[in-house]
């Protein structure tokens, strides 16, 4: 019994912890955000979107090739906490290829884990068909606990076709990651965006 009461009180001391540095590092990236009016907000999302993809289809030509084939795409742009809990969020752009009509989304990632930290990253989603992409957009999508995103370096040949309708890459500033953990991620349509 004491024992588990020994992990609640831990438990509770780091969610004490994380949710006011969570705070402070939301609000250190997310005071411009804030300020900025809707239409701002979804061209920032757009030009994030733009240079993902390129840095993408740089380091990645088979992207490039899945690109071409796919019916459509989606970029987000997310910031990971992790201090023993880890949590995240963001926002970002689905778009249909031919027509280039945009839909703004958001993001949400929760777990518990060792680390400690701050992460910025995109995840670049390329959808194979409009069932897929429609059911992404309109229905939301969460990761399941399996979901890797592909294609680093050691994994560069491993991932070269769409899984379930979709290939999924994650980059960070250093570049792709080979096998990001996605798991336990939401995304769904951001209704203040899409008015």
């Amino acid at each position: 019994m004491k024992k588990s009461v020994d992990r609640v009180i831990v438990v509770l001391t780091v969610v004490a912890l994380v949710i006011p540095a969570t705070t402070i590092f939301a609000d250190e990236e997310g005071d411009d955000w804030k300020d900025m009016k809707q239409e701002s907000k979804r061209m920032k999302l757009d030009e994030t979107a733009e240079s993902a993809l390129n840095a993408l289809f740089a380091e990645k030509p088979k992207a490039k090739e899945l690109y071409d084939s796919a019916y459509g795409w989606a970029v987000f742009d997310n910031l990971k906490l992790a201090f023993g809990i880890s949590g995240g969020g963001g926002n970002g752009v689905a778009s249909v290829k031919e027509t280039n009509q945009k839909t703004y989304m958001k993001m949400g990632t929760a777990g518990v884990g060792l680390g400690l930290g701050a992460n910025k990253y995109q995840v670049i989603f390329l959808f194979q068909d409009s069932q897929t992409y429609d059911s992404f957009v309109n229905k939301g999508w969460q990761a399941d606990a399996g979901a890797t995103a592909s294609a680093g370096t050691n994994a560069a040949e491993v991932k070269t076709d769409f899984v379930n309708g979709m290939a999924i890459y994650q980059m960070t500033e250093k570049g792709l990651m080979a096998n990001a953990d996605i798991a336990g991620t939401k995304y769904w349509k951001n209704k203040k965006l899409n008015k």
